[in-house]
């Protein structure tokens, strides 16, 4: 038989395995709702609970991955620190190996053999699926066909494997990971790395294993080294987020390679001096789902006293000076809409970023049309483009995640981010046209008189003063500073009414000249308009409580 009828099966078994643990996963996750998230944000007060809660729900979601993603992403958006993260990130790796039992055990249940179960799940899960009218029908039946493929998917590559034992070159190889510590350690990492999951790789491992070619020794090595290669997807995801997620995913890293080294001298010891012979019998499935939750395991206890020496190392090692960030940057990951809650928090974080950046332009616009400063009129210039491009990246994103399938109280929030966005830079515009109207003053040389400047400070800093809070308002959901907004935007209009009508006096009386008159109407508008802004995201957040 040549590699390639052996490579073709092994293939569509190893694509049957990955699609029947996703299906199934995914199905897990959808029955479980946002309660696992919830609890991932609630319940992780120490490392200890962080610990417990990595491995359950890693085990239910079967993908140690997809938990770090999360938890890289929780911590971009500053809803856990890095010590809660250490803990869920030690209790993921216990969790992955579920994946290796369920696996497994058909060495030792006769009644879990792919050949009688697997078909037996898939089609009672398509029959679920077709003639289920609610959702959760659907979600068990996705659990029930993802169980029965994953089986399917293992025996498809068990059986494709198995002429390879006749093979000479390939028990070679082996045989020569099993010598080689390194080689087994690459072998297994890259493998794990190129298809980001450690459950598949070990899956791979354990088809081989049935097919009796693994020599126990390669397979430690391997093993080790698929919890290097695991780390990959959350440093994929921690591209382009804030430095403290970046920051997790490299604990991540550095826990699976410390852990590694350690038990690979361990197991280096055991094998060239101890007991030479253990490393050349074959591995079983079963020896494999042992020794990788043993190994495991044994890291976390081994390493949990002193993860915070971890955190610490890692915040060294990834304490390069950063470039100065382009502002207009939107720190927005595709790869967290898999994880709405997530996603939406990322939202509300570079809201109120943008919304920051537009309180800076309003400190300076309070005082352009005094000082007349160019510098001042360019660089509101600049961060009026700096919010139109955050408000278009951060819009997209926002309309992505109302597209997905998220609970009716997520599609409310988003749309109210949606126009909280747009009233926070309509007040950049409004930033902008008055530093127009400072160019217009310096081009033409005029002034505002002493009584006239001294009456639009006043409702400037009114205006300036309504937008912080409810940019605060937004930012801590406080429903008191969302009122002081409107107590305030009251102000600014009756100061409006009022400044107008002394203006209209003072250009009857020839106080003012034409040009100065015109610009000091136009900027009575603008900032009027500003607290308008500022009260629509108040009652916004009002609307929301």
């Amino acid at each position: 038989m040549s590699y390639v009828d052996i490579l073709i099966p092994f293939a569509g078994g190893l694509g049957m395995f990955i699609y029947g643990m996703q299906i199934m996963a995914q199905g897990l996750e959808n029955a479980a709702g946002n309660k696992m998230k919830s609890l991932l944000e609630v319940l992780t007060k120490n490392k200890l609970m962080g610990v417990l809660l990595g491995a359950v729900i890693t085990a239910v979601i079967q993908s140690s991955s997809a938990t770090t993603v999360m938890v890289v992403g929780f911590v971009n958006a500053g809803i856990m620190n890095l010590t809660q993260a250490m803990g869920v990130i030690m209790g993921a790796n216990v969790g992955t190996t579920v994946t290796g039992w369920l696996v497994s055990a058909t060495e030792w249940a006769e009644f879990l053999r792919p050949d009688k179960l697997a078909p037996i799940a898939v089609i009672i899960g398509v029959i679920i699926m077709l003639t289920g009218k609610r959702r959760s029908s659907k979600e068990i039946a996705s659990i029930i066909v993802g169980f029965g493929l994953l089986f399917i998917g293992i025996s498809t590559m068990s059986d494709a494997v198995s002429p390879l034992k006749e093979s000479e070159g390939f028990v070679n190889l082996f045989a020569t990971l099993g010598q080689s510590p390194l080689l087994g350690i690459l072998a297994g990492a890259l493998v794990t790395a190129i298809i980001q999951s450690s459950s598949a790789s070990v899956g791979i491992l354990q088809s081989l294993a049935a097919a009796g070619l693994v020599p126990f020794s390669a397979a430690i090595y391997i093993i080790m080294g698929q919890n290097i290669g695991t780390c990959v997807t959350a440093i994929l995801s921690s591209l382009g987020a804030k430095k403290n997620a970046k920051t997790a995913a490299l604990m991540h890293l550095l826990f699976n390679v410390i852990g590694t080294v350690i038990f690979s001298v361990f197991a280096i010891v055991y094998f060239e001096f101890m007991n030479p012979q253990a490393g050349t019998g074959v591995i079983t499935q079963t020896q494999i789902s042992a020794v990788h939750t043993f190994f495991n395991i044994a890291t976390t206890v081994l390493l949990f006293p002193v993860s915070n020496w971890i955190i610490r190392l890692s915040k060294k090692i990834g304490h390069v000076k950063e470039k100065e960030q382009d502002r207009s940057k939107v720190l927005l990951d595709e790869r967290m809409l898999q994880t709405p809650g997530i996603a939406l928090q990322s939202v509300i974080n570079e809201t109120v970023r943008m919304g920051e950046i537009v309180q800076e332009s309003l400190n300076i616009a309070k005082s352009v049309l005094y000082t007349k400063k160019q510098e001042d009129i360019d660089l509101l210039r600049e961060d009026e483009n700096i919010v139109d491009r955050l408000c278009a990246g951060i819009t997209e994103y926002t309309i992505k995640l109302g597209s997905l399938q998220i609970s009716e109280k997520e599609h409310q929030t988003a749309a109210r981010l949606l126009q909280i966005l747009s009233d926070i830079e309509r007040v950049s515009d409004y930033c902008e046209n008055i530093s127009e109207f400072a160019e217009t003053l310096l081009e033409k040389k005029a002034s505002f008189s002493e009584v006239a400047a001294e009456h639009l400070d006043e409702m400037i800093k009114e205006t300036v003063e309504c937008y912080q809070y409810a940019l605060e308002a937004f930012k801590e959901q406080s429903q008191d500073k969302a009122l002081k907004v409107i107590e305030k935007e009251t102000m600014v209009d009756n100061y409006e009414i009022s400044l107008r009508s002394l203006h209209m006096k003072r250009l009857a009386n020839n106080q003012c000249s034409t040009e100065a008159g015109v610009v000091f109407l136009d900027a009575l508008v603008c900032i009027e308009r500003i607290s308008d802004h500022a009260r629509n995201i108040a009652e916004e957040v009002l609307a929301g409580s």
